[in-house]
C-alpha cells in the first residue's frame, strides 16, 4: 500500500475532546474519526488493526471447538422481559437503545445476546448427547452510554466478540470456563498486551462467578487491587480484604452528645476527640427494584470505611430475591415529596424507627437494614441519636436491640491486608477491561425455559457460560499500553502494516528506485509494507511514521546511491545502517520470528 493512496490525514494538534493519550493518538494518526458523541468511523488503518485482532480471536476460539455464528442485532422485548432484564436495561438510565416498529412491537438494539442465544438453544439442542456446545460471534454492539468518553473505550457503538456455552452439568461448564480462561490469555499475549486476570462482579449479566481481563494502564477506568505475591487480584467492585483494625472506644455508660454542625464523620471526630473507626455511620439509601418497588435501606458501616454500592446492590438482590436496578442516597427533597416529616440527617442511628415511613406515598413502609462487619464487630461505639444535632456514645448492639444482618459492604482499599495471607498487602493499579468471562449457571435457561433431555430421560435447564472480548476496545487499549511522546507503537501482530518505507526525497530518482525495489521485494516475501511516496518534506514523513506507529521503518535517503538504508525499530529506536539486501533479510528474519497471525 502507498501512503498517497491511503487517505491518510494526520493531525498535529491534540483534539479538544480527547482526554487520554490513546484517544488523542488514534484521532491524530488518522485511525478513527468521530461522527457524533460516542460513535466513531474506523478508517483504513484502524480497520486493518481490527481485522488482525479479529483473526487472532477467531483462531483461538475455533481452537476451543467453538462455532462461529451471527445473531440479529434487533431483539424482541419479549425475550428480555422473560429474563427479567428489559426494565433494568431500558428504564431510567438503562443502557439499551429501544424502539417500536410500525406494528407497535417493542425491540431493543442488542448490547448483549444472552436472551437470543438461549432461546435458540432451547429450540435446537434437545438432548444431552448434543452437549456441550459453544457458539460465538463478532459484531457491533450498542449501549446508550450516559457519558460516552475516551474514544473507543466507552462508546455507544463498538465491536465485540461474545460467546455462549451450553452444558449438561456444572462440572462441564467449569471445564469450558477454564478453557476460555486459557484461550483469552493466549489471545491477549498474541496481541502483545500485558493483562491481569481479576475476580469481578457479574453485574447485569449475572451468574455465579466471573473474571475480568485487565490491561494495566494509568488511564484505566477500573481500579484493581492486587496482592504483593500476585496470588490475588480483583476489581474494587469485587475485592475483599481485612480492614485496618479499629481503635477501641473505652466502654462507658450510654450518654447523649450535643453535636451541632457535626453531621459528618470528620466534623464529629474533630469536635468530640474521636477517631472514625469508633463511629458507626448510617447511610440512608433508596433501592429501585426491577418490579417498580422503591425500598428504603439503612446501611451501617464503620466510620473510616466507604460503601461499595455494587456489593450493596448484590446483597439487596439476595435479600429481596429480586433484581435491584440501582441504589442512591435519600435526600431531604425526597422526604418532602413523600409527604413525610423531616429526618435527622447527620444524626441518624441504626435503630431509626420504621414509623417514619408510615405516611410514604410510593415507598415500602419499612427499612431494610444491613450492616458491614466492620460495624457489627465493634464492641462499643458512637452513633446518631435519631435527633437533630445529637449522637450517642457508649453504644453497643445489644443496647440498640436487633443487630442488622451482617454483609460485606465495604470498599477494599490499597493497604488492606489480604484474605488469603494477612501478611500480604493489597496494591492499587488502574486497568482497562478488555475481556470478561462468566459462569452463568442456569439463570437464563430457567427464565426462558430452555431445557434438554438428560441421561435419565427428564427435562432440565442448560448450564450456561458467556465470554466476551471488546475487539475495538482492545485495539485502543494496545495504544494506551504501547505509546510514547512521538506516537503509537503497535505490537507487530496487530499493527496495520509491519514495515513503512520512507523515501526522504521522492523527487530523487535513485531514492525512488531503491525504495520501489525494496517495496516490491517485501511484498513478494509476504511482508505487509507501506510505502510513503508523498511529496512531503522528510521531517513530516518521519513524524507521521512515528505517530502511526508501524513497528519497522526503512528510510531511503542520501545513502541510496551507495545502496544503503536506515533500518529503525519503532519500539527501541535502534538504528542500523545496512545495505538494502541486509535490511530486507533482517526484516524477513525479525518478522518471521515474531509472526503470529496474518489477515
Amino acid at each position: 500500500m502507498r501512503v498517497s493512496r491511503l487517505m491518510l490525514v494526520t493531525l498535529r494538534d491534540v483534539p479538544a475532546d480527547a482526554e487520554i493519550a490513546s484517544h488523542q493518538l488514534l484521532l491524530r494518526g488518522g485511525y478513527i474519526r468521530r461522527v457524533t458523541s460516542g460513535i466513531y468511523a474506523y478508517l483504513p488503518l484502524m480497520w486493518r488493526v481490527l481485522r488482525k485482532i479479529t483473526a487472532i480471536v477467531q483462531e483461538e476460539m475455533d481452537a476451543t471447538g467453538a462455532l462461529e455464528t451471527l445473531l440479529p442485532q434487533l431483539q424482541p422485548a419479549e425475550l428480555w422481559r422473560r429474563s427479567g432484564r428489559w426494565q433494568g436495561y431500558t428504564a431510567g438510565e438503562g443502557l439499551m437503545f429501544h424502539l417500536e416498529d410500525r406494528q407497535g412491537r417493542e425491540l431493543g438494539l442488542g448490547p448483549t445476546h444472552e436472551e437470543v442465544i438461549t432461546s435458540l438453544a432451547g429450540d435446537l439442542l434437545r438432548s444431552y448427547r448434543q452437549l456441550p456446545v459453544t457458539l460465538y460471534q463478532i459484531q457491533s454492539k450498542f449501549r446508550d452510554e450516559i457519558r460516552p468518553r475516551f474514544g473507543l473505550m466507552r462508546g455507544r457503538e463498538f465491536i465485540m466478540k461474545d460467546a455462549y456455552s451450553f452444558h449438561s452439568c456444572e462440572a462441564d461448564l467449569s471445564m469450558t470456563y477454564r478453557a476460555m480462561d486459557e484461550a483469552y490469555q493466549r489471545i491477549f499475549s498474541r496481541c502483545g498486551l500485558e493483562t491481569v486476570a481479576v475476580e469481578a462482579d457479574s453485574g447485569a449479566i449475572g451468574g455465579a462467578s466471573s473474571q475480568e481481563f485487565m490491561v494495566t494502564a494509568d488511564a484505566g477506568e477500573d481500579l484493581i487491587l492486587i496482592s504483593g505475591d500476585g496470588l490475588y487480584a480483583a476489581n474494587q467492585e469485587k475485592a475483599v480484604s481485612h480492614p485496618p483494625k479499629a481503635i477501641p472506644l473505652p466502654a462507658s455508660k450510654v450518654a447523649l452528645l450535643d453535636t451541632p454542625e457535626q453531621g459528618t464523620i470528620e466534623t464529629l471526630c474533630t469536635a468530640q476527640g474521636l477517631v472514625p473507626s469508633q463511629v458507626v455511620k448510617v447511610l440512608v439509601m433508596l433501592a429501585r427494584i426491577e418490579d417498580g418497588e422503591l425500598q428504603p435501606v439503612l446501611v451501617s458501616i464503620r466510620g473510616d470505611q466507604q460503601l461499595n454500592e455494587v456489593k450493596l446492590i448484590n446483597a439487596l438482590s439476595r435479600e429481596l430475591n429480586k433484581g435491584v436496578l440501582d441504589v442512591a442516597p435519600i435526600s431531604a427533597d425526597q422526604i418532602t415529596a413523600q409527604k413525610l416529616e423531616a429526618w435527622p440527617f447527620g444524626a441518624i442511628g441504626p435503630d431509626l424507627d420504621d414509623a417514619l415511613l408510615s405516611g410514604a406515598t410510593s415507598w415500602t413502609k419499612h427499612f431494610l437494614r444491613l450492616a458491614d462487619p466492620t460495624a457489627t464487630e465493634l464492641n462499643c461505639f458512637v452513633c446518631g441519636a435519631n435527633q437533630n444535632n445529637q449522637h450517642r456514645t457508649g453504644m453497643t448492639w445489644s443496647k440498640l436491640g436487633e443487630v442488622p444482618k451482617s454483609v460485606d459492604l465495604r470498599k477494599s482499599q490499597a493497604g488492606d491486608r489480604c484474605i488469603h495471607d494477612s501478611s500480604q498487602i493489597l496494591e492499587e493499579r488502574r486497568g482497562i477491561e478488555v475481556g470478561h468471562i462468566f459462569q452463568l449457571g442456569r439463570k437464563y435457561s430457567e427464565a426462558l425455559e430452555a431445557c434438554f433431555t438428560n441421561d435419565q430421560g427428564t427435562q432440565e435447564p442448560f448450564w450456561m457460560g458467556c465470554y466476551g472480548i471488546g475487539i475495538s476496545r482492545l485495539a485502543q487499549a494496545a495504544v494506551e499500553q504501547h505509546h510514547d511522546q512521538a506516537g503509537m507503537n503497535w505490537p507487530l501482530a496487530i499493527a496495520p502494516f509491519e514495515v513503512i518505507i520512507v523515501v526522504a526525497n521522492i523527487q530523487d530518482e535513485v531514492q525512488q528506485k531503491l525504495a520501489e525495489q525494496l517495496y516490491s521485494e517485501l511484498q513478494a516475501a509476504d511482508i505487509e509494507a507501506l510505502l510513503d511516496d508523498r511529496t512531503e518534506r522528510a521531517g513530516v514523513k518521519f513524524k507521521d511514521a512515528d505517530l502511526i506507529g508501524i513497528p519497522w521503518r526503512v528510510v531511503v535517503g542520501r545513502d541510496a546511491a551507495k545502496g544503503q538504508v536506515e533500518l529503525i525499530q519503532r519500539s527501541s529506536r535502534k538504528v542500523q545502517i545496512l545495505s538494502a539486501k541486509q535490511a530486507f533479510n533482517a526484516l524477513v528474519n525479525e518478522i518471521a520470528a515474531n509472526q503470529n497471525t496474518r489477515v
